[in-house]
């Protein structure tokens, strides 16, 4: 019995060494081989799902934002039956054959649909089909749909920025994906979110109005279904800052639908891209210049009584035959000849002088994508007949961006201003990472803007060609604008194509917004006094009350003042 219980001490006595040996030997020997098999077990890598920044009005209304949506994919080798696959298709759109495919050759994932709305996700994890998974994924959303699509844009499905400003402003909104590490136990479940927050990219706030986009879609909708118009652009702006506070054109489209989108022009931003012979609201450019380098005066008078002029062989006529005209009344009626016969006074090369002056046949350098430079040929590449051609809008190939831009150089005083999009870029801490700084240039004195305003205020009063935009209580100055399109299979202008318009500014003595109206290819009526200058009224009618304009009449009983600091920004301030 003694040999017994000696015999079982000794072997208890070898096995606990052999356990304190063992011990000692994790504990510090192999120590970080299982403290990595322990890590490897407790703790998993997972994907930050990262959110792309915001983007807001002028103010803060969200225009663009990202919300989280799941993805769903199938791992093909681990299918035994398509019985229940074939079940999606109540669901999603899949190719049975193509799963089939990749489970032979043993693939072990493949995406079926992208960005589930969450209803149906919900209903196909219901399903409970072996081989299936969700994967979060951001996704974008615009919750006012085609409001301000042309400038917005859109991304693509891997949330990079393709139109507008998502894509110009994609590195600042876009973050890359990263890995955070999560606590789980021992049935995979996660105990923890880990130690790193979520990321999002940097928010822009936009110079648009979401109450004055809404009104510029609203009337250019109406305009280009009453007329059956092909295409139409608004552009609003403030002439002092250059900044955009609406922009519209039809057709448009929903981001938040793209795959109803038939015909891919749609999403073309026209008011940058699209090219056009701006007619009569071009021949500001020929009156300025002619001011500017005192050759004419109000009281220049110019014979328009024939109702034609013939420039190498070719007539040009009024559409309204006139008696002779001051040079003010040539502005105000729209007279080709009279402007014709200026521009010779001129001259084509200080003609072409400040037509680049004003920045034609260059590009605005707006901070949006696809903007076009136009087309104006140098004098030397003039035929004879350009001189009585590019003087009243012919000949010259602009964009609603560069004709608006010309005219607010004379709403605010002579400068030529950048206009832009964006005005702050924040990151998710709110540190402002870029401020839009006011660009502008004097092209022409505040004498000869002062003058242009007057006389572009008479055109849409009794006798000018703009009676239409005329609104009670705010003096409006501005152009018409009746081109003819060129058929290029013809090689002359069309008969029946024409591009109306409106651009002007107003109030016309403190201008508080420029806006250019194009309408193409109006059926019924083709005059831009018929067709355009209605729609800048309503629009003006209603942003004016929306900004809390007051009427010109109580500005002169001095309850309104407008003025400029130091930073070239415009204040509006009250006194008694």
């Amino acid at each position: 019995m003694h040999k017994r219980v000696l015999f079982l001490k000794i072997v208890l006595s070898i096995c606990f060494l052999a356990i304190i040996f063992r011990l000692g030997l994790i504990m510090f020997v192999e120590h970080h081989l299982y403290f990595a098999r322990a890590k490897t077990q407790q703790l998993r890598k997972e994907e930050i799902i990262p959110k792309r920044g915001n983007i807001y009005d002028r103010k803060g209304r969200e225009l663009a934002i990202s919300l989280e949506k799941e993805s769903l994919f199938i791992d093909p080798s681990s299918l035994r039956s398509d019985e229940k696959i074939r079940i999606l298709k109540n669901y999603i759109k899949i190719n049975i054959e193509q799963i089939k495919s990749y489970s032979e050759k043993n693939v072990r994932f493949l995406w079926l649909e992208r960005k589930l709305d969450h209803e149906v996700a919900e209903k196909i994890k219901a399903l409970k089909i072996e081989g299936l998974g969700f994967i979060p994924e951001g996704a974008r959303f615009y919750p006012n749909g085609f409001l301000a699509s042309h400038v917005i844009g859109f991304v693509n499905i891997d949330d990079q920025g393709i139109e507008g400003l998502e894509k110009q402003y994609d590195k600042y909104l876009r973050v890359e994906k990263s890995l955070k590490v999560v606590s789980v136990d021992a049935k995979g479940k996660r105990l923890s979110d880990g130690n790193l927050k979520d990321i999002k990219g940097n928010d822009i706030f936009i110079t648009i109005d979401e109450g004055l986009q809404y009104i510029v879609e609203k009337y250019l909708e109406e305009a280009v279904r009453k007329w059956q118009a092909s295409s139409g652009t608004v552009i609003m702006m403030d002439p002092f800052t250059g900044e955009i506070l609406a922009l519209a054109n039809r057709p448009t489209y929903d981001p938040n639908n793209l795959k109803l989108i038939k015909n891919i022009g749609v999403i073309r931003n026209r008011a940058l891209t699209d090219l056009y012979e701006p007619g009569s609201t071009f021949k500001i450019v020929t009156a300025t210049a002619a001011l500017e380098e005192g050759i004419v005066n109000l009281r220049t008078k110019f014979d328009c009584s024939q109702g034609y002029i013939e420039i190498w062989g070719k007539k040009i006529k009024d559409a309204h035959r006139n008696g002779v005209l001051t040079f003010e009344e040539v502005i105000q009626k729209s007279s080709n000849v009279g402007t014709i016969k200026i521009a010779m006074m001129l001259g084509k090369e200080k003609l072409y002088h400040y037509i680049k002056k004003f920045g034609f046949g260059e590009k605005t350098g707006i901070d949006l994508p696809g903007e076009v430079a136009g087309y104006v040929r140098p004098p030397n590449k003039w035929s004879g007949t350009s001189i009585g051609a590019i003087p009243i809008g012919q000949e010259v190939a602009v964009t609603p961006i560069q004709v608006l831009r010309a005219y607010a150089a004379i709403a605010n005083g002579g400068y030529l201003v950048k206009p832009f999009v964006v005005s702050e870029i924040r990151s998710p801490e709110g540190k402002i990472l870029y401020k839009a700084v006011i660009q502008r240039e004097r092209i022409i004195s505040e004498k000869t803007a002062k003058t242009m305003r007057d006389i572009l205020k008479k055109v849409t009063q009794e006798g000018g060609t703009a009676t239409q935009a005329k609104i009670d209580g705010n003096d409006v100055a501005g152009k018409t604008g009746t081109a003819q399109k060129y058929d290029p299979k013809t090689g002359r202008y069309s008969k029946d194509k024409f591009v109306s318009s409106f651009v002007g500014f107003i109030p016309a003595d403190n201008p508080r917004i420029a806006m250019i109206v194009v309408i193409h290819d109006p059926k019924g009526a083709h005059y831009g006094g018929v067709v355009a200058a209605p729609v800048f009224k309503a629009i003006s009618h209603e942003a004016l009350a929306y900004l809390n304009v007051p009427r010109d009449d109580a500005k002169e009983k001095g309850l309104f003042v407008r003025l400029e600091n130091e930073t070239n920004r415009k204040v509006v301030v009250a006194k008694e």
